[in-house]
């Protein structure tokens, strides 16, 4: 599922391209991925323009000129290509939208969704996710006050939306890799510097996976060399068997609350 490092990289991507340029064309091949009829959905955007593009944790949100606002939550599998009708992605698209000569195609909408909502809609939808841990307003003193009182695995914390916004379950095991703690460590046995350090790691981790543009499976656009690499880069999510980038141990995969875990044994500790 895409996570704040890719759904950021698609944000600024379509920020240079789509913006104050009007809707001249709406396809919705699949009802449920919207929460309108195809006809309505279609009727109300054609003509509208998008005037800015927000990320909130794992969505994005489309700012329109009439102050209405599309939430996109792309789910597991979700993609997003900008393109010619010449470059249309060989994958079957639920819903597209024309900008002129170029079309926003959204793919694997299975299980994501696109509304159209108003600013109150919005809002509400968004309003029970934690904060954004790349904001400037936070530091390393507000982060401890996050984890104050809270119980359970550090796997199971990094990847609460109710508590922070943004991470999955590729960047949980990234973060307590580069922190140097197990995903099962319990939270509130974390000593003061256990939790600076984690703090540092989830900044350096979300920073870095964005500047290169995530792990996403292909392309933005043609041309783009940027999106999806940071798949490379990955020190233990999906490399189970492998040896630890770190030291001589092996990656091992486990699983967490029914969610799979990847971590070396050898480098990671309990605090």
């Amino acid at each position: 599922m895409p996570e704040l490092p890719e759904m950021e990289n698609y944000r600024k991507l379509l920020s240079q391209h789509i913006i104050n340029v009007p809707i001249t064309g709406v396809t919705v091949n699949r009802e449920k991925t919207i929460n309108l009829a195809a006809d309505e959905f279609a009727k109300t955007l054609l003509g509208a323009r998008v005037v800015f593009v927000e990320r909130r944790a794992k969505h994005i949100l489309f700012h329109l000129h009439d102050g209405r606002r599309l939430l996109l939550h792309l789910m597991l599998g979700g993609l997003l290509f900008y393109g010619t009708e010449e470059e249309r992605p060989e994958r079957t698209t639920q819903v597209e939208l024309a900008f002129g000569d170029h079309i926003l195609y959204f793919m694997g909408l299975r299980l994501g969704y696109l509304h159209l909502l108003s600013v109150k809609e919005s809002e509400a939808a968004m309003g029970k996710l934690g904060p954004e841990l790349l904001d400037r307003r936070m530091n390393a003193e507000r982060f401890a006050g996050l984890l104050k009182g809270r119980r359970g695995s550090l796997k199971s914390l990094l990847v609460n939306q109710h508590v922070m916004a943004g991470i999955g379950n590729c960047y949980a095991d990234e973060i307590a890799f580069d922190a140097g703690l197990l995903p099962t460590a319990l939270v509130q046995n974390l000593p003061p510097e256990a939790v600076t350090r984690l703090y540092g790691s989830i900044c350096k981790v979300l920073t870095e996976a964005t500047q290169i543009g995530g792990y996403m499976e292909m392309p933005f656009m043609t041309g783009d060399t940027v999106t999806g690499t940071y798949n490379d880069h990955c020190k233990v999510y999906d490399r189970e068997g492998e040896p630890c980038l770190r030291g001589g141990g092996t990656i091992v995969k486990t699983e967490l609350s029914g969610r799979k875990v990847f971590y070396c044994p050898d480098c990671q500790h309990a605090e």
